[in-house]
C-alpha cells in the first residue's frame, strides 16, 4: 500500500463523521492532480468543458511547467463516483499538479478513472461542453472568456476586473496569484480581458440564458481585484455595482446575484443591495491577527483587521446575517515560516473565527488553499497544509454550525455528500443533506 493511500485511509478511519468523499476531495484540492494526455480536453472545440482559469490559476505550476496540460486544457472540474470506496457523486475543481500521486487517465476501454499510488480508486466524469460555450459574442470573444460557469454549471463566475490594485510585495495577499495569472495568460497569448465591458457581459449572459434551457445556471458571482482608489472613474461599490444593476435590469430574478468585494463601509454596502445584489462576500481571508497582518498587508494597510470585521458585522444590517458569507483561505494558517506549527493550534484559531461570526448569525465559507508557486506562501510551502488540518476543519465547521443552530448558506446549491456542487472546498459536501420537501 502506497504511503498516500495509507494516510487517506487512516484519516477516514479516525474521522468517520467526515464523509469519505470529502477526504479525497480535500486531498485533491490541496495537492492537485495529474492528467494523462488521454484525459485532457480539446479546448473549446471539443466535447468536454475546459478549465477556464476564471480568477486564479489554481495550479501547482506555471503554464510553461504544465506540459501538454497547458496546450490542451484539463476539464474545468471532475466528478468522482464508485470505485473501491463506493464514492458518492463528488464535484472537484481541477488543480493541476504533474507531480501529484493522484492521476486521471483512461483505461484500456477508454473509461476515465482516478488513480492513487497506481490503483484505480474511482470512476471520473467530466463536464460536457455546454451549448452556450459553442456560441461567440459579436466581437468574436467566447462565452467562456467573458462569463465562464463552474460548480457543474450552477454558478456563472464574472471576474470583471482581472487584476488587483493591491500590487507588489508590500500590498498583495501572500497566497494570491490573481496578478500573476493575468500576466501568464497574456504572455501565453491567450485571450484574458482585464476589465470586462458591461455590454459584453450582458451579451454573454443572454447566450447562456438562451441555451441553458434546463436552467442549470442558478447564480452569478461578480468579483475581481480590490479597487483602492478608482477604476474607470468609479469606486469599488459603484464599479462592481454597475454590473449588478445592468444584469438585474436585463434579467430580473433569473439568477441569484452575489458579489465578492472588500469589506466596505455600510453606505457602500447599501449601494450593492440597491443595485440588486442578494449575497455579499466580504472575505476575511485568515482569522489570526498576526497572520492577517503578515499575509494581507494591503488589506491591513487600507482597512485594518478590526475595521474589516466591524464592516462585516455592519453589512449584516443591510443584507441580513444569512446573506453575508465571508470566505477564508483554509490552510494558510499553517504556512511556514510564520503560521501555526501544529494542527491543534491552527484549528483552535480558525474555530475561534468561526464562532465569532456564527455567534452573529453570519456563516463563513472557505476555499481550500492551493499553494500556487508564484506566490510567496506557495513558493515556501509547495505541499500546502496537512490533509489532517483540512479534515478536522470540516469537522469543526459542521460542529460550530450546529452549536449556533445554523444551516447551509444560500447560493451554493444543495448540501450533503453526493449532492453538493460547490467545487473549491468540501464544506457543502460535509453538511447534512436537505430534508426532502413534503408533497
Amino acid at each position: 500500500m502506497g504511503s498516500r493511500t495509507a494516510l487517506v485511509e487512516d484519516l477516514m478511519e479516525r474521522f468517520p463523521h467526515v464523509p469519505r468523499e470529502a477526504v479525497f476531495k480535500e486531498d485533491l484540492l490541496r495537492g492537485g492532480v495529474a492528467f494523462d494526455p488521454s484525459a485532457l480536453s480539446d479546448n473549446e472545440s471539443g466535447e468536454v468543458k475546459p478549465k477556464s482559469y476564471f480568477i486564479f490559476s489554481f495550479d501547482h505550476g506555471t503554464l510553461p511547467e504544465l506540459g501538454e496540460a497547458a496546450l490542451r486544457r484539463p476539464p474545468e472540474e471532475i466528478i468522482l463516483t464508485g470505485g473501491p470506496y463506493d464514492l458518492r457523486r463528488t464535484v472537484v475543481s481541477v488543480r493541476v499538479n504533474p507531480a501529484s500521486p493522484y492521476r486521471v487517465a483512461a483505461n484500456e476501454d477508454g473509461v476515465l478513472g482516478l488513480y492513487l499510488d497506481g490503483k484505480r480508486i474511482s470512476d471520473v466524469g467530466v463536464p460536457p461542453m455546454p451549448e452556450y460555450y459553442r456560441h461567440t459574442l459579436a466581437s468574436g470573444k467566447s462565452v467562456m472568456e467573458v462569463a465562464p460557469t463552474i460548480q457543474w454549471g450552477y454558478l456563472i463566475y464574472l471576474t470583471v476586473f482581472r487584476v488587483c490594485q493591491y500590487f507588489g510585495a508590500k500590498e498583495e495577499c501572500q497566497y494570491c496569484d490573481i496578478n500573476h495569472n493575468w500576466r501568464q495568460h497574456k504572455a501565453a497569448g491567450r485571450p484574458y480581458t482585464g476589465v470586462k465591458d458591461v455590454d459584453e457581459v450582458l451579451e454573454a449572459l443572454d447566450i447562456i440564458n438562451r441555451y441553458d434551457t434546463a436552467k442549470v445556471s442558478t447564480a452569478y458571482t461578480l468579483t475581481g481585484g480590490a479597487i483602492t482608489s478608482k477604476l474607470q472613474g468609479r469606486d469599488e461599490a459603484d464599479f462592481y455595482g454597475m454590473y449588478a444593476k445592468a444584469i438585474e435590469e436585463h434579467f430580473p430574478g433569473r439568477w441569484i446575484g452575489k458579489v465578492v468585494a472588500q469589506a466596505l463601509p455600510k453606505d457602500d454596502v447599501q449601494r450593492f443591495k440597491d443595485y440588486g445584489v442578494q449575497i455579499y462576500h466580504p472575505n476575511y481571508e485568515v482569522w489570526d491577527r498576526r497572520l492577517f497582518e503578515l499575509y494581507c498587508p494591503g488589506k491591513e494597510r487600507y482597512v485594518g483587521r478590526d475595521e474589516w470585521h466591524k464592516r462585516i458585522l455592519d453589512s449584516a444590517e443591510v443584507f441580513g446575517a444569512r446573506n453575508v458569507i465571508p470566505n477564508f483561505v483554509a490552510g494558510v494558517e499553517m504556512a511556514a515560516p510564520s503560521g501555526f506549527t501544529t494542527v491543534d493550534e491552527a484549528i483552535a484559531s480558525t474555530t475561534e473565527g468561526l464562532r465569532f461570526f456564527m455567534s452573529h448569525g453570519i456563516t463563513p465559507r472557505f476555499t481550500t488553499w492551493c499553494p500556487e508557486p508564484t506566490t510567496p506562501l506557495g513558493k515556501a510551502n509547495p505541499q500546502g497544509a496537512p490533509l489532517e488540518y483540512h479534515i478536522r476543519l470540516l469537522q469543526a465547521y459542521r460542529q460550530t454550525m450546529e452549536d449556533f443552530g445554523l444551516s447551509s448558506p444560500p447560493g451554493y446549491g444543495p448540501p450533503g455528500a453526493g449532492n453538493a456542487v460547490f467545487s473549491v472546498s468540501s464544506f457543502m459536501d460535509s453538511l447534512p443533506a436537505d430534508e426532502p420537501t413534503a408533497v
